[in-house]
């Protein structure tokens, strides 16, 4: 395969890529596409982490597309579920047949003059680079890489003599039964970990640095349960969604506006899952809610594992790794036949690939975002970027509207290139990610496009507002430059 032309290449067969070429199929029929994968499988995410209990952080009924309903009544699904879910999409949609696997994109280039883009793609069987081209590119690669979490040197990490297994790389037959674990971390990785492997290990630990805020949410819907009997699926999925859009968006927006109210709202519920059996210092986070992203606990699992005395938390600093366990800077020592640090993501931008326009590379932290899904000053490419306070898959539908709008305007006037322009120097401080002050994304920070401080460059994190100005205002707006 190879030297192909395509009037649009997808890089990513994940959540973004799916949806984006399912778009694509029913409102520009015409486009010639396909989706260049580098792993060989589809799936993203749902196909790389294979970790005990990995599950969705976000409500199905809003993190399953627009146009293909979520059904069933399970509102946190399993990682293999949500898979199956988007082979089902794919195939039903007929965009399985346009994925080509095994295609790691290692340069992207835009010529003005030929006016179209050029990928350079590493073929996994057989070693030889390929050449593909498009007139349009999207970019749907997630924001993470891939080969390597986020791990920190550990001092005395090689005199442990136990295993240490990042969750990105969970081993296949990892068998942890009576033994004792220690999950290094406070994220959403560490609280699904913990009370699913405590139900077989001896006595898991959750070491963290500082507390995260925790939300319990039950796995199943039972109104929706209800609705579902005596609705047509679709209403029923209708209104799921929008419920669970408005209390999300309210949780979030009183967060932002009232944080203390909201921070005493977040602890009383926690009190009241652990019922006085545990220190609320461990649960008391030192930040606002929503400076960093809000943790969900299904059916409040983590909380009946630390009562159980099949879990527990600490709260501390790592001194150093011994041979049997970890010594923390109060003095303590916590014992462990197997560490787990789920101690983050590295952030990555394009799956590492760094493009550029008429051979001058495109440098992503000087760039601003155009309506959250262009990069000002380059052509004919769209970028993909979910949401960080609401499913991604919102984000996803929205602005593959937005693209398929913008490449059926082009043609019905007879454009062939479209490029953002930012003429008022709108550049701001803040990246992509917002206000977000997690350490994934402050170690990321030279790596991230940034956004602006007014007009289509503000990426306000806001649905609502995303949906008129992405779906409803005109495609010609004055900061869309054609030719």
């Amino acid at each position: 395969m190879g030297n192909q032309h395509y009037d649009v290449l997808i890089i990513g067969a994940g959540v973004s890529g799916i949806g984006m070429a399912c778009h694509l199929k029913r409102s520009c029929p015409d486009k010639r596409f396909a989706i260049l994968e580098r792993r060989q499988s589809l799936g993203g995410t749902w196909d790389l982490f294979r970790y005990p209990g990995i599950r969705s952080d976000s409500d199905m009924f809003t993190f399953g597309y627009k146009f293909q309903p979520w059904s069933g009544g399970k509102v946190l699904a399993d990682g293999a579920s949500i898979k199956q879910y988007l082979s089902k999409t794919a195939q039903e949609k007929g965009v399985d047949k346009h994925i080509h696997y095994g295609l790691a994109v290692k340069e992207a280039n835009w010529s003005s003059e030929d006016k179209c883009w050029s990928l350079v793609a590493e073929n996994a069987e057989t070693g030889e680079r390929e050449t593909w081209t498009a007139n349009f590119l999207v970019g749907c690669t997630g924001y993470y890489d891939y080969d390597q979490g986020y791990k920190p040197d550990f001092p005395g990490e090689a005199d442990f003599k136990g295993q240490i297994v990042h969750p990105q790389h969970w081993p296949e037959h990892l068998d942890y039964t009576g033994k004792k674990v220690v999950v290094i971390g406070s994220g959403a990785t560490a609280i699904t970990l913990v009370p699913t492997m405590a139900e077989d290990a001896a006595h898991v630990t959750m070491l963290q640095r500082s507390p995260s805020y925790l939300m319990p949410l039950p796995s199943t819907d039972k109104v929706t349960l209800a609705m579902q009997k005596v609705l047509p699926a679709k209403l029923s999925y209708k209104l799921t969604r929008s419920r669970n859009l408005f209390i999300s968006r309210q949780l979030y927006k009183h967060s932002r506006k009232s944080p203390k109210a909201m921070r005493r709202f977040f602890l009383w519920i926690v009190k009241r899952q652990l019922n006085g059996q545990a220190d609320m210092r461990h649960f008391t986070p030192d930040y606002n809610p929503w400076d960093q992203r809000l943790c969900v606990v299904k059916d409040g699992d983590l909380f009946k594992a630390i009562k159980a005395d099949k879990a527990a938390i600490k709260t501390d600093h790592i001194e150093r790794f011994t041979e049997t366990g970890i010594r923390l800077k109060s003095g303590e020592e916590i014992p462990a036949d197997i560490i787990i640090p789920a101690t983050g993501l590295n952030l990555q931008m394009l799956g590492g690939i760094k493009p550029t326009v008429d051979g001058r590379e495109v440098v992503l932290k000087e760039k601003v975002l155009y309506k959250s899904v262009m990069l000002e000053g380059v052509p004919n490419a769209g970028m993909i970027f979910g949401y960080i306070n609401n499913p991604w898959t919102l984000k996803v539908d929205i602005a593959s509207e937005y693209l398929c709008r913008l490449l059926n305007h082009m043609d019905s006037n007879g454009y062939q290139v479209a490029v953002p322009r930012d003429h008022e120097n709108s550049r701001g401080e803040e990246t992509v990610m917002g206000a977000l002050d997690s350490g994934y994304i402050r170690r990321a920070e030279d790596s991230l496009p940034r956004q602006g401080t007014h007009g289509p460059w503000l990426a306000v994190q806001d649905y609502q507002r995303d949906i008129e100005v992405l779906c409803s205002q005109a495609v010609e707006d004055g900061y869309l430059e054609f030719a």
